[in-house]
Order: C-alpha cells, then sequence, then structure tokens
C-alpha cells in the first residue's frame, strides 16, 4: 500500500507541477487552487509513504516520476519539444525509478544491494 500511495502523490506532484506553470504566478484562480489542493494531498501521500519506505527512496521515487511524468505531460502537450534524447533520458529516470523499488540492501546489514 505505501508504494501505491507514493505512486499516486507522484502523479500529484506532476499535476501541482504543471497547474503551477498554468497559475500565471498564482493570478489564475482556478489554477492555483488546483495546484493548493495536489500540493498538499502529494506531500501527505510522500509523508505517509516515507513511514513505510526509507525517505531517500520515496523521495527520489517521488521526484523521479512526479519530473517525468511533468516532462512527458508538457511534450504530450505541445510545450516541450519531443526528442529521441528527451525520451531516452526519461526512460533513465524512470528505470532507475524502477530500480530503486527493485533493489534494496539486507535489514540492518548496510551492505550490497539485493534484488528482491
Amino acid at each position: 500500500m505505501p508504494w501505491l500511495v507514493l505512486l499516486v502523490s507522484a502523479v500529484l506532484e506532476a499535476v501541482w507541477a504543471t497547474a503551477l506553470g498554468a497559475s500565471d504566478g498564482f493570478t489564475r484562480p482556478l489554477a492555483t487552487g488546483v495546484f493548493l489542493v495536489a500540493v498538499v494531498l502529494s506531500m501527505l501521500g510522500l509523508g505517509y509513504a516515507a513511514k513505510h519506505i526509507p525517505i531517500s527512496t520515496a523521495y527520489a521515487v517521488w521526484t523521479g516520476l512526479g519530473a517525468a511524468l511533468t516532462v512527458t505531460y508538457a511534450m504530450l502537450t505541445g510545450e516541450e519539444a519531443v526528442t529521441v534524447w528527451r525520451v531516452v533520458f526519461l526512460a533513465g529516470v524512470v528505470g532507475a525509478v524502477i530500480g530503486l523499488k527493485l533493489v534494496r540492501a539486507p535489514a540492518g546489514s548496510g551492505g550490497p544491494a539485493q534484488v528482491e
């Protein structure tokens, strides 16, 4: 459940980041309202997930997926150019996030990571 909450929180991060850009310096009420609701819900979700997932991993997943989704949305709406290199690097971010889910250090060992 914490991983699902973290993923939803990452989506909400992309929502609030996009709404922040659309708010035009908080002068557009609807976009500002979407930003405020999404940022609060996103932070609450991150806080919940961080109780169950190490904060270093939770934060990296939250920011990585949030950023990738924000850029992907901007490319789909034409606000950002779609290039092969952008897609390659976004895939790299997503791949790294998946890796953080799959690889973990043994409890209390501080030793090398192991794949689950």
